[in-house]
């Protein structure tokens, strides 16, 4: 059990290992099983309340134990651990949509958050693989993030809009900025905004600094759009379709 925490002999994780697959795989299941009940779960007050809390109480337990483990194992740091990179972020700002039910806080996390964190899933910046606990620990909070904002569409029926993309832009640049200033006045590199991860990732298809900064903006906007694509757009226009011939048939009534 020991080796479940301690950094020392840590193993070492491994990009698209079977941990990594499997992670992956049980996390589709999950949120197949939840577009699949969305509809007997929206219809049950009960239902609904135990999910938005229990992803309200995984995202706190979540961070709370992250930060207990950096302390009770030495490796808190100032430039390193605050909540400063983006799906920290949308962590915490996903608690505060739970609890509110904020609009403008979904718009932004379904598409920063979902956005964010599908990308870690993929290429994670993870020095700890299966089983130590900050590999479950990734691959959990990163996941809730995901599926906080799943549970608004799917459940209780949020939806963006076009203008919602540019928002989120807006958000993930100025908190660039912010982010990037208290970089430079600690010496840290939160949200790899200075230089990239150590660990391999998308980031190194998009060349040196500042070049992959630029790439990023342009993979987060074609990211966005063709989220926006799949969820609203296409099913809108597939129902529009529909709905078609029907109208026909009342006009030649």
């Amino acid at each position: 059990m020991d080796n479940f925490f301690r950094v020392e002999g840590a193993p070492d994780f491994g990009m698209f290992s079977t941990s990594h697959l499997v992670g992956i795989g049980v996390f589709l299941l999950v949120i197949a099983a939840l577009f699949a009940g969305r509809k007997h779960i929206g219809s049950s007050a009960l239902a609904m309340k135990v999910i938005r809390y229990g992803l309200l109480g995984l995202l706190l337990l979540s961070e709370i134990a992250l930060n207990f483990w950096y302390v009770l194992e030495g490796q808190w740091d100032i430039t390193d651990t605050l909540p400063l990179e983006l799906c920290s972020i949308s962590l915490l700002l996903s608690i505060v949509m739970l609890v509110t039910r904020n609009r403008l806080l979904y718009q932004v996390l379904f598409f920063a958050g979902i956005g964010g964190a599908l990308q870690a899933w993929l290429t994670p910046s993870l020095d700890f693989g299966y089983p130590h606990f900050r590999f479950f620990h990734f691959f959990i909070a990163h996941g809730a993030i995901i599926l906080a904002s799943l549970y608004m569409t799917w459940i209780e029926r949020y939806r963006p809009t076009w203008k919602s993309i540019a928002w989120t832009m807006l958000f993930l640049n100025v908190l660039a900025l912010a982010v990037g200033a208290l970089n430079y006045a600690i010496g840290a590199n939160y949200m790899f905004l200075r230089y990239k991860p150590s660990t391999p990732s998308v980031l190194d298809m998009f060349g040196p600094y500042p070049y992959y900064l630029l790439a990023e903006e342009l993979i987060a906007l074609t990211m966005f759009i063709i989220m926006y694509a799949l969820f609203f757009w296409i099913p809108d226009l597939r129902r529009e379709a529909a709905r078609q011939p029907e109208n026909k048939k009342e006009l030649t009534r």
